[in-house]
């Protein structure tokens, strides 16, 4: 299978979950299963271009993953 596959399951996988979790209104463990896509969707990629050796990598800054802005734009309309 190709990588890009593998990380559109992975993806389509941890939406899914963060949706129920959204449906519980349950924005914290929305919040933990978009960090737990972004590590798994890193250590995916690292391990199939043999660059393990590189893990863990260094903190992004102020980027996030498509998920994760979800799950925040989520939290600051439910605040509001």
């Amino acid at each position: 299978m190709r990588l890009i596959d593998e990380l559109n399951e992975l993806h389509d996988y941890y939406a899914s979950k963060i949706n129920e979790a959204v449906e519980h209104d349950d924005l914290l463990s929305a919040d933990q299963l978009a960090q737990a896509y972004e590590t798994d969707a890193v250590q995916l990629m690292a391990e199939r271009e043999g660059l393990t050796h590189l893990l863990p990598l260094p903190p992004f800054g102020t980027r996030e993953s498509s998920l994760r802005r979800v799950v925040r734009r989520l939290r600051v309309t439910r605040a509001a």
